[in-house]
């Protein structure tokens, strides 16, 4: 008698992708990320991505050194309190992104929360950008957290930060490290020093890449409207969306709305998928040294 073959079990996940404006109303912005979370727990989302530094505007338009006073440790910081007990109350699992002061410190970070309310670990923001309307070197040292993934109650998910999604080594290094999904908190939209760049497509495409090259899915959250600084105004162009495991496009935002997004996937099948279509098991990490160096020949001193 021939075996059958083994059906892949089920196990479904709905993920949410959010985003809305934000002004210097601090609390209006955490009042509105909460309505975002409750709409997507009423849709059934069990993790909800909100989006990039929500709890102010976007502040790295300008460098001024009074915008350091909106940093705060992770210890007592009351919007990560306050999203702890949200999941908690909804069973909801929410990657907190915040402004971390961490004694002389300074970094972009996240702080993933469980759906039990439980604090699992920071993850600090590992490539940051310089340039144009986008400053954020000024204000953040490159994190020290490692790229890292977290286990929650629903789904092992690896979170990277905006600046880190045009990096395919930092999807990959989460995938390795046992991620099911990947989830991306954003703040991008026009470029001031070229009126003509629109990134939304290029912005797009890397991270369907992720998903497709990783075979998992993926979930992106930007943020809209108009913000001004001192010296440029930026036009965030939202579009977050939600991609399947071939890099398609499951759900889209428009480029203005506040939205929020949901769509569900059968992990284990994904899973089993992953395994048979033989990406990790036919990779050479012995042939990828040169990605240890920055032009691709010579190892950097430590």
């Amino acid at each position: 008698m021939t075996a059958s073959p083994t059906v892949p079990s089920s196990r479904t996940v709905t993920v949410a992708a959010t985003q809305m404006a934000c002004s210097w109303d601090r609390a209006a912005n955490v009042d509105g990320v909460e309505s975002l979370i409750r709409e997507a727990a009423a849709k059934g989302a069990q993790i909800v991505l909100p989006q990039e530094l929500f709890e102010t505007p976007y502040f790295c338009k300008d460098q001024k050194q009074s915008l350091f006073e909106l940093a705060a440790p992770v210890e007592g910081h009351p919007v990560i309190g306050r999203m702890q007990a949200l999941a908690r109350e909804l069973s909801v699992v929410i990657p907190v992104s915040f402004f971390e002061k961490a004694r002389n410190a300074y970094y972009n970070s996240m702080a993933m929360v469980d759906a039990d309310g439980s604090l699992l670990g920071v993850y600090r923001k590992s490539h940051i950008p310089d340039g144009p309307g986008y400053q954020e070197k000024f204000y953040f040292s490159p994190g020290d957290s490692g790229i890292q993934v977290f286990k929650t109650r629903y789904a092992t998910v690896g979170c990277a930060i905006c600046w880190d999604q045009w990096f395919p080594e930092t999807a990959r290094v989460m995938a390795l490290k046992g991620a099911e999904i990947l989830l991306y908190p954003t703040a991008i939209g026009s470029e001031p020093q070229d009126s003509s760049i629109d990134s939304q497509g290029h912005w797009t495409r890397v991270m369907q890449g992720h998903a497709g090259a990783n075979l998992m899915p993926l979930v992106a959250s930007n943020r809209v409207g108009v913000e001004q600084g001192e010296g440029c105004a930026l036009t965030f162009y939202g579009s977050s969306f939600i991609a399947g495991p071939q890099g398609e496009i499951v759900a889209q935002a428009d480029r203005e709305s506040r939205t929020v997004l949901t769509a569900s996937f059968d992990l284990d099948r994904i899973a089993a998928q992953r395994a048979s279509w033989g990406l990790f098991r036919d990779r050479r990490p012995e042939l990828y040294g040169a990605l240890l160096t920055l032009d691709g020949e010579t190892t950097p001193r430590r």
